[in-house]
């Protein structure tokens, strides 16, 4: 495909070209140093937020946010337009100035937070506000070479219309004549896959926590009429506080009709509705949320084999579940990894399934009482101190 092919494909997503800074004449980006401190790993006020998300909005007048229909312009059988968002966002409401536009020359280049097929992820900061993000950083050629040039801007698209505690925030994007950057949310714990690999299997307690937070996270973007596809520890991070985000949507699609047939997907958390390429809806996002779920709690994929196996044992859905595992823990799994779509239990019911409640609600009401009593006895013990003078 020819460069100049590729530039119109992104056209609408330009800004400025431009790598120099207007107020800094200097074309080099010094790297900061990070600590393990939260001030540099986190905005140091809410300001800081809000400025560089006011940029992001401002910062195209072709932004979707102010333009919901967004066609994807694709050929004759692969899927189809869609219409991204359904009512204009409030915030995207522009000042009487000339709204900021991105350039490279605006950020402070940090150390690599990961790499991918496409390219590079690194710890970023904001020159003006000191605001800490991250800096994805795609290359054109490697996306032409791959053809996945649809793929990238459909991800662009849908994440930027997902706001959501546990998906991560895609602030803006712009491009130049090599690269394309993406400009995202720091999850200040990294990679989920890594956590997982480290500590062999998650604590019951602690599955449940993340089984929850994922469901309302699909949740919400089931309501967006969004179908993720991809739903796996390699596309999840941590944030600063410990909660799941959403990463990466690159297999992700809206599909108001909620029916596709398209073959994605990573193999072992793909669903018999998937691998045998018939007609799907969102559901087969809990059939990932199943496997996902299988995976934290024992540490492998239930239909982890050679490829012919793994795809034999998803259609005949044969796995084993530990007997270390709970009663109830085993019976959610089940209630996920069921090879008829509309029998799988939706998201809404999972919230009130007895293993999630057990630890997301009563769990964290018994936590709330600890809290309050060990708060009373310190609020106690400091009264009855100060009746004795002790301490004065």
């Amino acid at each position: 495909m020819a460069s100049g092919t590729l530039e119109a494909r992104f056209g609408r997503l330009s800004v400025d070209d431009n790598k120099k800074d207007p107020n800094n004449r200097k074309t080099t980006y010094p790297k900061f140093k990070t600590t393990t401190s939260s001030s540099t790993q986190l905005p140091q006020s809410s300001n800081r937020s809000n400025y560089l998300l006011k940029v992001a909005i401002e910062n195209n007048s072709n932004s979707p946010l102010r333009n919901p229909v967004v066609k994807s312009g694709r050929s004759k059988g692969s899927e189809e337009s869609v219409d991204v968002g359904q009512k204009p966002c409030p915030i995207s409401k522009q000042p009487p100035v000339a709204p900021k536009q991105f350039h490279l020359g605006m950020f402070e280049i940090g150390r690599p937070l990961g790499k991918g097929k496409f390219g590079r992820v690194y710890l970023a900061r904001e020159r003006k506000t000191g605001f800490v993000c991250a800096l994805k950083v795609l290359y054109k050629s490697e996306i032409r070479k791959g053809g996945v040039e649809e793929q990238v801007r459909r991800e662009i698209e849908i994440q930027s219309h997902l706001r959501h505690p546990n998906i991560l925030h895609l602030l803006g994007h712009f491009h130049d004549s090599k690269r394309i950057f993406l400009i995202l949310e720091f999850a200040g714990r990294g990679e989920l896959y890594k956590h997982l690999t480290r500590e062999g299997r998650f604590p019951e307690w602690k599955a449940a926590q993340y089984v929850a937070q994922m469901a309302l996270a699909l949740q919400f973007c089931h309501k967006k009429h969004v179908i993720h596809r991809d739903i796996k520890p390699e596309n999840i991070l941590v944030g600063i506080h410990g909660e799941l985000k959403i990463a990466d949507f690159g297999w992700s699609v809206h599909a108001p009709s909620q029916r596709r047939n398209t073959l994605c997907g990573t193999l072992d958390y793909l669903p018999p509705d998937i691998v045998r390429q018939q007609w799907y809806s969102e559901k087969v996002d809990l059939w990932s949320l199943g496997v996902l779920m299988y995976e934290f709690l024992v540490g492998s994929a239930p239909f982890e084999d050679s490829v012919v196996l793994t795809h034999r044992r998803i259609v005949r859905c044969e796995y084993n579940v530990p007997n270390f595992v709970s009663r109830e823990a085993k019976d959610l799994i089940e209630k996920l990894l069921v090879v008829a779509p509309e029998k799988r239990i939706s998201l809404e019911e999972l919230q009130e399934h007895p293993w999630i409640v057990k630890y997301c609600v009563e769990g964290e009401r018994a936590s709330m009482r600890r809290s309050t009593m060990a708060s009373g006895k310190s609020s106690s013990d400091g009264e009855s101190s100060r009746s004795f003078g002790v301490g004065e």
